[in-house]
């Protein structure tokens, strides 16, 4: 019984400190007053300039967090290959899956190649024509699997041709 009342007591105890001293809290004044003025800045979650607009991200998306938005200038990465779109994150649907990271072949979604994801891209340079460039190999069996994520089914006709 008496150790009933002792834990009682000190969750009553670390409640009132929470409360009214705002002990254990982790969120800083300068963040607090942007979550109260509705100003919080939101990390990229997509590195506009890695990314390749192939739409894979939004095809695999489960939410439908994923939008694609014209590009106004288009950019031209290889002979084959112009970048039109680049992917949109409604922070509302999103539910940090990470599909759109783990499909991405440029990796130009939350930034990291590793099973730790970070909640932005950070800084990278990347040079993506010199990323297309560059031979891949991978069986035809796992590019039709990929391709049919694909908004563009450049990739598969480059790879019939080829043959």
């Amino acid at each position: 019984m008496g150790s009933i009342l002792r834990i009682a007591l000190e969750g009553a105890f670390t409640n009132f400190k929470r409360i009214f001293f705002a002990a254990d809290r982790v969120t800083d004044m300068e963040m607090r007053g942007q979550i109260a003025t509705l100003s919080v800045e939101v990390d990229d979650r997509v590195d506009d300039s890695a990314c390749i607009g192939c739409a894979g991200c939004a095809n695999v998306c489960p939410t439908g967090a994923i939008e694609m938005k014209g590009l106004k200038n288009p950019v031209k990465l290889t002979d084959n290959w112009t970048k039109s779109e680049v992917p949109e994150i409604n922070l509302e649907k999103c539910v940090v899956c990470y599909y759109c990271h783990d499909f991405c072949p440029i990796f130009s979604l939350y930034g990291q190649k590793g099973a730790v994801h970070p909640s932005n891209v950070g800084d990278q340079e990347v040079n993506v024509a010199d990323t297309l460039e560059k031979p891949f190999k991978i069986s035809d069996e796992k590019l039709k699997f990929i391709a049919q994520y694909l908004s563009d089914n450049t990739v598969l006709k480059n790879r019939e041709e080829g043959d």
